[in-house]
């Protein structure tokens, strides 16, 4: 635990939100951060985008004026008062500036009356988009930096708090970036099939097989060869979705394995047995099941994979500055944000990560994406 000594060092030297921002801005904070958040589901989303006319394209605008700062201003708070000295950390307080700088642009914007106000305000969106495009990286330097000072004092799996928080503050994240980049999305030109990031007609089958080789490829990169992967399922099944949502949390299931499998059939005289993947439709939801016989999870470890920054392998995090954070090459493994992520991401449309191993064998990993879409946003 970091010390009181520690921290009062830290508050010496790093300014307080009430220090760096005008009081007037300080308490329209205060307020927004009490105020009740409005979530939407996937549902919604499509049925609010399918003919993005300007009048559509005007009620989005302005959902997001108001909706935008409320969010922003409920997380700026909570990185305010995280406990351990987490809140004086440098890569912590760059994100709770940009935070601050998009919540005070986003107020300081006129409401949305005109299609002239809306596009002003949809370039703002795309700034404030790719300010925050580096957010859970930066947040992830934060916390490992706290992690290697708490090292010898406390056990990283008995601070509830830090890893509720960071459940809070990424889901929040997902809902930011997706609201405003389903905004964004609407300008483009528009596609049958698709509603702003959401795909009507998506492929659960060919997202999976996108995700097969980018993890493959990783894995070449790194071990210089990659197990087999088998894939099981209709190539014909659809269902309402985000591409990107799912390619990013297949990616990380498929490279799980591939690195338990590699690592286990390094040295091995046989070859190594290929990782199976099935995809089955449901009445309620589309589960895909990635198996593998990697060697599996004690089972005393289990509950460990849902915490942020366990891994069985070295994090490069360690290893990582602020500056090379825009440029870090993907790694197999090692930061230890996948899984938890990949829960979040399922949760964030109604759905479910379910992990089951058998050690001394292999891992199951179950992912239900919900087919109803009437599920909103699990808001923190």
């Amino acid at each position: 635990m970091a010390t009181a000594a520690a921290r009062g060092g830290a508050r010496g030297v790093v300014k307080r939100l009430a220090d760096v921002i005008p009081q007037s801005v300080l308490q329209d904070m205060k307020v927004l951060s009490k105020r009740k958040q409005k979530g939407v589901s996937l549902k919604y989303m499509m049925d609010f985008g399918q003919n993005p006319v300007s009048r559509q394209l005007l009620l989005s605008a302005q959902f997001l004026h108001e909706e935008l700062p409320t969010r922003l201003a409920h997380r700026v708070m909570e990185l305010e008062g995280l406990p351990f000295g987490l809140s004086f950390k440098p890569q912590v307080l760059k994100v709770r500036d940009w935070y601050v700088e998009s919540f005070k642009e986003l107020r300081e914007m006129p409401p949305v009356q005109t299609l002239e106000d809306e596009e002003k305000f949809t370039t703002l969106l795309g700034k404030i988009k790719q300010r925050h495009d580096f957010v859970v990286p930066m947040v992830a330097l934060g916390v490992a930096s706290l992690k290697q000072e708490m090292h010898f004092s406390k056990s990283w799996y008995e601070l509830p708090d830090i890893h509720s928080f960071l459940d809070r503050f990424y889901m929040s994240r997902i809902g930011i970036r997706m609201l405003i980049g389903q905004h964004l999305s609407l300008h483009d030109p528009p596609r049958p099939e698709k509603i702003g990031l959401i795909d009507t007609v998506m492929s659960p089958y060919s997202i999976v097989h996108e995700a097969i080789e980018d993890a493959r490829h990783i894995c070449f990169r790194q071990y210089g060869d990659a197990p087999e992967i088998a894939l099981f399922g209709s190539e014909d099944l659809q269902c309402a979705y985000v591409p990107d949502h799912l390619h990013h949390m297949i990616f990380e299931l498929v490279k799980n394995s591939l690195r338990a499998v590699s690592d286990r059939y390094m040295d091995a005289d046989v070859d190594a047995p290929p990782i199976k993947i099935v995809i089955a439709e449901g009445n309620e939801d589309i589960t895909i099941k990635v198996s593998d016989e990697g060697g599996g999870i004690a089972r005393s470890g289990l509950p460990k994979i849902w915490t942020y920054l366990y891994s069985t392998a070295s994090s490069p995090l360690t290893q990582l500055t602020e500056d090379d954070i825009q440029n870090a090459p993907a790694v197999l493994a090692g930061y230890g944000y996948g899984l938890p992520l990949c829960r979040l991401y399922a949760r964030y449309f109604g759905g479910e990560l379910q992990v089951i191993s058998m050690e001394g064998y292999g891992t199951d990993a179950y992912l239900h994406l919900s087919k109803l879409g009437t599920s909103e946003e699990p808001l923190p």
